[in-house]
């Protein structure tokens, strides 16, 4: 059985297609800055799974130009969080199109997104589309592995987004 469809009383992602709060709470939770240093600044670190690539620095940011050694200041750290949510937001965005979302819902998907890039190919995302909210809820939890292995951390996150993505 699903859960009915959000009411029109309930908020609507916003049009800007920014995170909330509750999101940006959630994601630093889980993507806490990594690696301080004594003078402040934050050192980019290996991917705990494979001990490898990709390398991550601050707010649990990866691309091509972070790398072993690479040092940031708080405020880098910062900008680039900000830089990366507005781009996934916008992204989770275009995934859903005009479906129904709560800014909750929103939040918990952005979240989902920022950790595992998987927003345009999840199930959860269709069953949204779908509005089958408690299947997709429950979908979450399909993203618990990490090279074939459930790690606990990802367990306990994917819970984390679930909760917020079912509440009202």
């Amino acid at each position: 059985m699903t859960s009915p469809p959000p009411s029109p009383a309930t908020p609507a992602a916003p049009a800007t297609h920014s995170i909330g709060a509750a999101g940006r709470a959630l994601i630093q939770t889980f993507e806490a800055c990594q690696r301080a240093r004594s003078d402040g600044c934050f050192e980019a670190y290996p991917d705990p799974a494979s001990g490898a690539a990709p390398w991550t620095i601050g707010w649990g940011s990866t691309g091509p130009d972070i790398h072993r050694g690479l040092i940031w200041t708080r405020a880098q750290c910062d900008a680039r969080f900000n830089h990366q949510l507005a781009a996934f937001a916008a992204q989770v965005a275009h995934a859903i199109g005009p479906a129904p979302t709560s800014a909750n819902q929103f939040d918990a998907m952005v979240a989902f997104h920022y950790n595992t890039g998987a927003i345009a190919r999840a199930r959860l995302t269709r069953l949204h589309i779908a509005g089958d909210y408690a299947r997709a809820k429950s979908a979450f939890a399909d993203w618990t592995r990490a090279n074939g292995v459930v790690l606990p951390g990802l367990v306990r996150r994917r819970a984390a987004e679930a909760a917020l993505y079912a509440m009202p």
